[in-house]
């Protein structure tokens, strides 16, 4: 019985006060009900392993900070994984400070809406300095500023994810790479218009 699983407590205080095959049969199947959860469970953990061997071989240092994100986030099986993994340490500090997994999931999801509404005025052959590219541009900018909570000094690092070049052929640097030159084009028109940019350093 040990051997199937089952611990010294419920040998002796479960399984010898069976009378029945029926009631052997019915704990038989409760174990096994058992045993495939962690089946299923140590599969999980065995992905992860594998995810985070091949994600510690390309970031090339050892890191137990951005380790331990990788793993929470292949643990809640996170949709967004494949982005989160290109934020550098004080976007990430950003993400852990100000949101918690409801808000963080729905910032997300809004960055995500927001590309596939890009990648479909691209596909219309609307302009950049359309009506529908300048409001996209001041939902991004509006989305940025909500994920910034306005500190600027966020901003060269959301541009250096921008610029990164590591794992290029992932799906999201794939389609980053055709999203990006759209949306930039539409924020310079956006801030042209408001005769403010963010990006440029203000006269002396």
């Amino acid at each position: 019985m040990k051997y199937l699983g089952f611990t010294l407590d419920d040998i002796k205080n479960r399984l010898v006060l069976l009378d029945t095959p029926e009631d052997v049969a019915v704990a038989l199947e409760e174990q096994a009900k058992a045993v495939r959860e962690k089946i299923t469970s140590l599969s999980d953990v065995l992905q992860a392993i594998e995810k985070l061997r091949l994600e510690t071989m390309q970031m090339k240092t050892v890191d137990f900070k951005r380790h331990s994100d990788i793993v929470v986030n292949l643990q809640m099986k996170n949709q967004f994984y494949g982005l989160i993994k290109h934020f550098d340490d004080q976007v990430l500090d950003q993400i852990r400070n100000r949101f918690n997994m409801e808000s963080g999931t729905a910032i997300m999801n809004t960055m995500c809406k927001l590309c596939d509404k890009s990648e479909e005025l691209q596909n219309k052959e609307r302009p950049s300095e359309s009506e529908e590219g300048q409001i996209l541009a001041k939902e991004w900018w509006d989305m940025v500023m909500k994920f910034t909570d306005g500190d600027m000094s966020l901003l060269p690092s959301l541009m250096k994810l921008a610029e990164s070049k590591d794992g290029e052929n992932d799906n999201w640097s794939a389609k980053w790479k055709t999203l990006r030159p759209y949306l930039e084009k539409a924020l310079e028109i956006y801030f042209t218009n408001l005769n403010d940019n963010p990006f440029e350093e203000p006269e002396q």
